[in-house]
């Protein structure tokens, strides 16, 4: 394997992991409706006053990141801020829906159809059409050279 493809496995191996402590078997963990500033400082019984002050920023201030985060109009910046001020860890995270590989996978393949379509095409307007499932097993077995090779255009829309 090459260090390349090792680099990426353990790329996948975090965004995998970090994707299991993030979810539930209900699913993802969903943001209330209010926002996580006002749940946590509402669960804490502190005051919008008490928390602006522990920040050393006005009570406007507060409120304002508050109306602002459901929407996702504040800062990864004031996030963090707000999160430590109320004793908590603020946890930022992109994960996947599904098994990263199974993400490369399925590109591979959008990308293996769209080759062997093109091909298949020229192979029927000579008589020579493959069966479908010919067809299926070239696809997967194409699909897999491409996850093997990851050439620099494997994400590029085709």
């Amino acid at each position: 394997m090459s260090i390349k493809k090792t680099i990426q496995k353990q790329y996948q191996r975090i965004v995998n992991e970090a994707a299991t402590h993030f979810t539930k078997p209900t699913g993802i963990v969903q943001k209330p409706a209010e926002g996580w500033i006002v749940t946590v400082r509402k669960a804490l019984g502190m005051s919008g006053v008490q928390l602006a002050r522990r920040m050393g920023i006005t009570r406007a201030a507060i409120s304002q990141r508050e109306k602002a985060e459901p929407d996702g109009g504040i800062t990864l910046k004031q996030m963090q801020a707000t999160a430590e001020a109320l004793g908590c860890h603020f946890v930022y995270a992109i994960v996947p829906e599904e098994n990263i590989e199974d993400i490369i996978l399925k590109q591979a393949r959008r990308n293996a159809k769209t080759i062997i379509k093109r091909a298949s095409g020229h192979m029927a307007l000579e008589k020579q059409s493959l069966t479908n499932e010919a067809n299926e097993k070239i696809i997967s077995d194409h699909a897999d050279d491409l996850v093997r090779d990851m050439h620099s255009n494997f994400w590029d829309e085709k």
